[in-house]
């Protein structure tokens, strides 16, 4: 549920930052006759986006019938949103500074050429986020009880992401977006590892990657699974009460140096002395 919401909350306020950047340049350009070609463009990243995750989830269920087929498919577009999840925060952290002249600059193009242009460039600008979300969605659920909750968190996080980007738009409302993007980065390099423990156990479980059935520890005896936060470690990171050793190994593989990266401070480089 936390790890859904946050999901939302991260891709929904990406995505409400370009599409407010691109509202904003048209009505200070005085160019609102193009503002629908901006919206056309956004619903249809929406609906692709939708629609892969629908793919994604007819696939796993329907498709592939065989159990071993499902769990290389499980664990294949795990490792993949692994790997989109980080390139997106180290992305988000370098461009976070540039993307709004980036965007600005691409939109004059865009208005150049026609409004046809300016729902491609509306469209390309929202469609990663909504397929990266899609894709991120789906692996962090599975093996969750699909009663519908992940679904409505996931939704909550979205909506409260446009909910604090009207209010940067409409508002004299700022937040520190280097502060929030930091916070969140950090929790979701910890949910991508959970995430990734999931596919390692999904590989072993198709039998690609041996040791199955030797466990790094066993805590399950210390661990109430009615508890809220035997809960909130299993939603959120993916830490149940038993792992392989595989699997520990590879949480820890992959978040310790991700995190160390991740908040390592920026360097500047030092121009070179003038003579």
């Amino acid at each position: 549920m936390l790890a859904t919401y946050l999901i939302g909350l991260r891709e929904g306020l990406e995505a409400t930052l370009v599409v407010s950047i691109l509202i904003a340049f048209l009505v200070k350009s005085g160019r609102t006759d193009r503002l629908p070609q901006v919206w056309a463009g956004v619903a249809a990243a929406v609906a692709l986006s939708i629609g892969f995750g629908a793919l994604l989830s007819y696939t796993s269920t329907t498709l592939l019938r065989d159990y071993d087929q499902r769990e290389l498919f499980e664990a294949v577009t795990s490792i993949l949103a692994v790997c989109f999840v980080t390139w997106m925060i180290f992305w988000m952290r370098r461009a976070a500074r540039s993307i709004s002249g980036e965007l600005r600059g691409k939109l004059t193009d865009a208005l150049a050429l026609g409004s046809i242009a300016v729902a491609v460039m509306a469209f390309l600008a929202v469609v990663r986020e909504g397929l990266e979300t899609s894709l991120i969605f789906y692996s962090a659920v599975q093996g969750a009880d699909l009663d519908g909750k992940p679904l409505y968190a996931l939704t909550g996080g979205i909506l409260t992401a446009v909910a604090i980007g009207w209010l940067m738009y409409a508002t004299a409302v700022r937040i520190n977006l280097t502060v929030f993007f930091t916070v969140t980065g950090v929790l979701l390099i910890l949910v991508a590892a959970g995430i990734l423990k999931y596919g390692v156990h999904d590989l072993q479980e198709s039998g690609v990657l041996p040791g199955l059935n030797t466990l790094a520890y066993d805590v399950s005896a210390a661990l109430d699974p009615s508890a809220w936060y035997t809960a909130l470690l299993t939603g959120m990171f993916n830490v149940t009460p038993t792992a392989s050793v595989v699997e520990a190994v590879a949480w820890i593989a992959y978040a310790v140096p991700v995190l160390v990266l991740f908040l390592r401070p920026a360097t500047t480089a030092v121009p070179a002395p003038q003579h």
